[in-house]
């Protein structure tokens, strides 16, 4: 389950995906249009540009802009920047890899084998799934074929 703060980052991700290139939108706007606490979203957006999806300017005609395009912004790259390790389990984390420490032999453990599966499933969908997707109304997984890895991790759907 993703945070809450996460599902505001997404809302105002695609307010600002859908402004014309360039363009800055206001605070209040985009806290009024995706209906997000402003208070809030000005952490969640400090924390979107200092992981360089978004940029601020300054002055009357200031706001925030998008500075990458809707198709190069991912889940994954969204979900790291405001919730941070997505992985469940730390052992088998991309970015944040540590070993558990309760764990003698991550070769020989079933929890992390009975979760790489799902997660590497999990993860591609959310690598190959865009701000641009949710633009169309429309996701990457049917590329992905996640049922035939769902079937095969568990035996059936």
């Amino acid at each position: 389950m993703i945070s809450q703060k996460a599902k505001y980052a997404f809302k105002a991700l695609i307010h600002l995906a859908k402004q014309p290139q360039g363009e800055t939108t206001q605070i209040d706007d985009i806290a009024r249009q995706a209906g997000v606490p402003r208070k809030f979203l000005e952490h969640i957006l400090l924390d979107l540009k200092h992981r360089g999806i978004i940029a601020s300017r300054r002055g009357r005609a200031g706001g925030y802009v998008m500075i990458k395009q809707p198709g190069e912004v991912t889940i994954g790259q969204v979900l790291r920047a405001i919730d941070g390790p997505i992985a469940p389990l730390s052992c088998i984390s991309r970015t944040a890899y540590q070993p558990c420490a309760d764990c003698p032999d991550e070769a020989a453990c079933a929890v992390r084998r009975m979760f790489a599966g799902p997660y590497e499933t999990q993860l591609r969908a959310f690598e190959a799934t865009t701000l641009a997707d949710a633009l169309l109304g429309e996701t990457e997984t049917t590329d992905l074929d996640i049922s035939r890895d769902i079937v095969s991790a568990e035996g059936h759907i």
